[in-house]
């Protein structure tokens, strides 16, 4: 029977590609005798759960990503008879709209009385407001 042992990864941290406003979520557990114990660094320094950052553990959840969140993050497993690091990248991904992948149509043919329905759905990081104007007039929700 093994009465002590430093820790060992079991599951490490990646790197991740994420989205304005998008949540990240990282779980690293490691084993060892005694069970090790967990914090959390960014770009080096103490993370602490605050407001949109919670920690529990070896796990680590961002809602709402900025760009202010971007760095180098490292999971800490430590007990007595040793500390491990498991280190990942957030990159944060800051696009303007692109309607290249959903390009709305030229024309629109439409029965006089019809109804019609057009989609605007660019790519883009934060989400984009929408507004719609006929010409170079803003349209305004009516009946």
């Amino acid at each position: 029977m093994i009465k002590k042992a430093q820790p060992n990864w079991i599951q490490k941290i990646n790197d991740v590609h994420a989205t304005i406003e998008e949540n990240v979520f990282w779980e690293c557990h490691a084993s060892g005798r005694p069970k090790p114990s967990y914090h959390w660094l960014k770009d080096g320094e103490p993370l602490l759960p605050q407001g949109r950052v919670q920690i529990e553990q070896g796990s680590l959840t961002i809602t709402n990503v900025s760009l202010s969140d971007a760095g180098m993050y490292q999971c800490v497993a430590e007990n007595r008879h040793g500390t491990i690091f498991s280190s990942a990248e957030l990159n944060v991904i800051a696009v303007g709209p692109d309607f290249s992948k959903t390009l709305l149509k030229k024309l629109t043919l439409v029965k006089v009385g019809g109804e019609v329905i057009i989609e605007c759905k660019p790519k883009a990081s934060p989400r984009p407001t929408y507004s719609w104007k006929k010409g170079k007039d803003i349209l305004r929700e009516n009946e």
